[in-house]
């Protein structure tokens, strides 16, 4: 868990101990505040609460504002878990109803930018990717995660976001490390269409490929995959969760980090020329 959420979740633990030894009608112990809540709640979750080891429901907030006396609190508190929650979004809420959710709701951030900027390291970008590969990377991803498997919905709002590749007025700046090329996350026939797929998106004139190959010299590692959206947000995704990030600090690192990994990328041709000598190594079967 990244330090800034934790620190978050103290943060809102510190303002939730604060009003329970502030009640109205006297300092609540830990155990009389559970009590005090009734089912489902115990001594050890208010600890976790106020400690910043568990993180808090709507519901939670609402019913810890009542119990203290201090039901006007309860609007700052929800402010203040939406405010983290907003920035990490955990896999396990995210995929509790299935991936067509979460594709939606990347969607909806594809239709208001106009400048979309990608890194990937081992996967091709949703952008660019075929059905059967999609549906290979969700179906991997939902068993890892143990979450419910809507693959065929989640594979058709991936592949409808991709109309965005020949509507006029937009551009996609592209980039992936070769090892994306190469990474066996589906059978060998799936990858080989896959990379005709991609050779056949180079000259689009929505489209910026870049691809880093690995004889290139770096100046910085090929990190985590990330997107950039209009210069106003970035996405970062990482095993446990996806952070949304908007403040300009962070978006001006992500885009330092891009352009960083673009002066070893190559384009055009050249691109086209890495992604072929991957899908005749490849010898599909």
């Amino acid at each position: 868990m990244s330090t800034d959420y934790q620190q978050a979740r103290e943060v809102l633990g510190a303002r939730l101990r604060e009003l329970r030894i502030t009640c109205s009608d006297g300092r609540l112990t830990g155990a009389q505040l559970a009590e005090r809540l009734g089912g489902g709640w115990t001594k050890s979750k208010v600890s976790k609460l106020e400690n910043g080891r568990q993180t808090a429901d709507a519901d939670d907030l609402r019913a810890w504002a009542e119990a203290t006396g201090h039901p006007d609190a309860y609007g700052g508190l929800l402010a203040q878990l939406r405010g983290f929650e907003s920035h990490i979004r955990s896999w396990r809420r995210q995929l509790a109803s299935g991936h067509q959710p979460v594709q939606d709701a990347i969607t909806a951030e594809h239709d208001r930018t106009r400048v979309l900027t990608i890194w990937e390291n081992i996967l091709v970008p949703g952008m660019l990717q075929t059905a059967d590969y999609a549906r290979h990377v969700l179906v991997r991803h939902a068993a890892l995660m143990q979450s419910p498997r809507d693959t065929e919905e989640a594979v058709r709002a991936r592949i409808r976001r991709q109309a965005g590749l020949y509507e006029p007025g937009r551009k996609y700046r592209i980039m992936m490390w070769e090892g994306a090329l190469h990474a066996l996350v589906c059978p060998p026939s799936v990858l080989a269409a896959q990379l005709d797929r991609l050779v056949s998106a180079i000259g689009l004139d929505t489209l910026e490929l870049g691809v880093i190959p690995f004889t290139a010299s770096l100046k910085i590692f090929p990190g985590n995959g990330f997107w950039i959206y209009d210069e106003r947000r970035v996405v970062v995704e990482d095993w446990h969760a996806e952070l949304w990030l908007d403040d300009s600090d962070s978006v001006a690192t992500y885009l330092r980090v891009w352009n960083t990994l673009a002066e070893s990328a190559v384009y055009g041709a050249d691109a086209q020329n890495v992604i072929t000598r991957a899908r005749r190594e490849l010898n599909p079967r």
